[in-house]
């Protein structure tokens, strides 16, 4: 049976015509599968559930569970199974993501399928997988899908944000903070222009680099804590195994010897009560490290508060790691049963690190101590101590004595660290440390977050959102005014004319159109910039104060747009001989229901559309709007504006020559259209619904009657006289 073709791919970067997220649309042609739905097929649906039983949990158009797998055997066809094949492997991948859609086309055997996007390599590799295994189904033959699975897992860990990243991205999701990925690594922005921040992993544009360098130098943490009253260990750095021995000498054993600074707990040797475990731990921490540091032992466990702007967020605990003997097993044996827990490994997404001795010399001594090799067999029930502090993950956030807090938060402060992972030693944190002999040993930058994400015990901290509330004030989300212009003509005089009102209103603007892309007054490049790339190089900018963006249909059909949502979103026609047939799509409605709707719905509840009464396509858009709606119109006599204003809202219109813009009863003039140069004395039609489109989107961003008067009357007149002088030089 003739294989299912891939015709087309669309990676959908934004918002577009199917979702406010972004989506890898395919076009397929499934051919001579047009004619055997699903049901058609014997064994086909046992078959696919078979390999994938969680589609189960797939609703479809049913909205219950067990729908998709209902629609399997009533009969469905290859690009709807396409579709919900492809979520569920990503799902299975961990790169979760629950929307999908399959319409057909004008075509007969032809399909538009989309599926949610995290990251468009992934997904375009699940998509063919998923062909494979549908196709692999249809005609009752093996698929290797564990291997398909881990070939997926190596990409989702190789290329999409780990998850300390990751629960700060989604944070700001939930805050409705728009987020934009700025390399293949977890550097993030958050926010648009000059309201956004950034991070990286956890930490911030706010994390200094002279405390993160402090962070990394314990000796000098240490002594500016100590300064401050903070309580440390005692200790000092050290200079040779005998010189390690001899500060171990003036401590008091036992000693603790680590690097002076390495990071996850690498190189560092705790409990040491002999001349020979203290030289032979200083050879070791000195190729983790630069230098070395002997410090006094402190009983008790090691626990890790999160310390984000100030405030705790999160407490995680340490314990013992040990294997049991079971009197058959050596102790590699029981080792590697121990690492075969699937929360152990070494991504940042394993809760637990595997206990290696060749990168864990601190077990290889415990073995040591105990009189035990890798090739010995403990007795049956013998429990054999590992690391004395394993993985640092059961929550005890509850648990912290406030005075604890407040002491790793000075830590914090001291070091200059807007979020630090504070690395204290007690034997009970619910007590203050004075009263236990417990002090602070570390405070890190940059620290890892799985831990309270997903403790081994204990309920998940919400650190994410904690991180987000100390970048963004309750009432700050991290967005600038954005103005989206779509239509069918006019759209790049609107959106100069909109970017010149922005800019006189004493904004830094952005602006992105066909005719070029622009900081302000300058023009950085020319030529058609109406797309993707140009504006996401605008909110990238953190000068723009203000955007505005022009969005032919091809580029929303083709790309998605660049921004989640908008404050304006502005709509001046709709061609009736408008179509895109390369896109099926067929005819001006469709071209207004599909495609230009797009910028209506991405108006935000405190935003406003401003839309063409006098075009009914246009207008009938006003239901789709989550914010206000400003009706513009050539039409002084016009039923919908008049029926608008009645019920308080806002439009522009013109009358007996003259701008009006008009909130419910009240009127003002904003200019006239012989004082416009760009109508030509009002004899460019076209020209003046452009004007009063611009008008209306310049209103809707608060911008006084005069600035706008001032954009209208000036715009146009500076390349008239750059023609004329132009001309006056040709002419001499």
């Amino acid at each position: 049976m003739k294989n299912i073709e891939f015709l087309r791919f669309l990676n959908l970067k934004g918002p577009n015509i199917w979702t406010y997220r972004s989506a890898l649309e395919v076009w397929i042609d499934i051919g001579e599968l047009e004619d055997f739905p699903s049901n058609t097929i014997p064994g086909f649906p046992d078959r696919l559930t078979t390999w994938l039983p969680s589609l189960i949990e797939h609703r479809c158009s049913y909205e219950e569970r067990g729908g998709f797998v209902r629609r399997l055997h009533e009969g469905t066809w290859p690009g709807h199974i396409l579709e919900h094949v492809t979520l569920e492997l990503q799902n299975l991948a961990g790169l979760p993501g629950g929307f999908g859609k399959a319409r057909e086309t004008n075509v007969r055997g032809v399909y538009k399928v989309v599926v949610r996007a995290r990251h468009e390599t992934v997904t375009r590799a699940a998509l063919f997988a998923a062909r494979d295994l549908v196709m692999a189904a249809i005609e009752d033959r093996s698929y290797d899908l564990d291997g398909t699975l881990r070939k997926l897992r190596r990409m989702v860990d190789r290329l999409c944000l780990g998850p300390s990243t990751a629960c700060i991205v989604d944070a700001a999701d939930e805050r409705r903070i728009p987020t934009i990925r700025l390399s293949e690594g977890n550097l993030v922005q958050l926010g648009h222009g000059c309201k956004s921040r950034r991070i990286w992993t956890a930490e911030s544009d706010q994390t200094s680099a002279i405390a993160e360098g402090i962070s990394r130098d314990k000796d000098l943490t240490k002594s500016l804590l100590e300064t401050c009253g903070v309580p440390v260990p005692e200790g000092r750095l050290v200079e040779s195994p005998e010189d390690a021995w001899e500060a171990a000498q003036d401590i008091g054993l036992p000693v603790v010897v680590k690097p002076c600074d390495a990071n996850h707990g690498r190189g560092v040797f705790i409990d040491l009560n002999t001349r020979e475990e203290i030289e032979t731990a200083y050879k070791v921490a000195l190729e983790e490290g630069s230098g070395v540091l002997v410090e006094r032992f402190i009983p008790g466990l090691e626990h890790r508060l999160l310390i984000v702007g100030g405030k705790l967020a999160a407490a995680a605990r340490g314990e013992p790691i040990f294997i049991v003997g079971d009197g058959k097993s050596t102790v590699q044996d029981l080792l590697d049963e121990l690492n075969r827990d699937p929360r152990r490994g070494l991504l940042e997404e394993h809760l637990l690190d595997p206990v290696l001795l060749d990168r864990e010399p601190a077990a290889a001594l415990e073995l040591q101590r105990q009189n035990l090799t890798t090739e010995s067999v403990p007795a049956a029930g013998r429990r054999i101590l590992l690391l004395r502090n394993g993985n640092v993950s059961s929550d005890i956030t509850d648990l912290v004595h406030p005075s604890v807090a407040a002491a790793a938060s000075l830590a914090a402060r001291i070091v200059g660290l807007d979020i630090a992972g504070v690395d204290i030693v007690a034997e009970d944190i619910s007590r203050p440390l004075q009263d236990q002999g417990g002090a602070i040993v570390e405070v890190n930058a940059g620290p890892g977050l799985l831990m309270h994400l997903k403790p081994s015990d204990g309920k998940p901290r919400p650190v994410g959102e904690a991180i987000i509330d100390n970048l963004f004030g309750p009432e700050e989300n991290g967005r600038i005014p954005i103005v989206g212009v779509t239509g069918t003509h006019g759209k790049t005089t609107i959106a100069r004319l909109i970017a010149r009102i922005v800019h006189l209103s004493g904004k830094h603007v952005g602006l992105a159109c066909g005719e070029g892309l622009y900081f302000g007054e300058r023009q950085i490049e020319r030529g058609n910039r109406a797309n993707w790339d140009a504006a996401h190089r605008v909110l990238l900018n953190r000068a723009v104060e203000a955007a505005v963006f022009e969005n032919g249909s091809a580029a929303i059909l083709a790309e998605g747009l660049a921004y989640d949502r908008c404050l304006v979103g502005v709509v001046a026609n709709i061609d009736p001989n408008d179509s895109l047939p390369e896109f099926y799509i067929e005819n001006a409605e469709q071209i207004a229901t599909k495609v230009k709707r797009t910028q209506v719905d991405l108006v935000l509840p405190d935003g406003a559309a401003v839309l063409n009464a006098d075009d009914p396509l246009v207008a009938d858009m006003a239901q789709l709007c989550d914010g206000e709606v400003i009706f513009f119109s050539t039409d002084p006599a016009s039923e919908l504006v008049a029926s608008h204003l009645k019920e308080g809202g806002r439009a522009v219109f013109l009358r007996d020559g003259n701008l009006i813009q008009a909130d419910g009863e009240r009127q003002c003039k904003v200019s006239s259209v012989d004082a416009i140069p760009l109508t030509e004395n009002g004899a460019v039609a076209y020209q003046v619904e452009n004007v009063l489109a611009a008008v209306g989107a310049a209103w809707a961003l608060g911008i006084s009657p005069e600035v706008i008067r001032a954009g209208i009357e000036l715009f146009g007149t500076e390349r008239a006289e750059e023609q004329g002088l132009k001309f006056k030089s040709q002419a001499a």
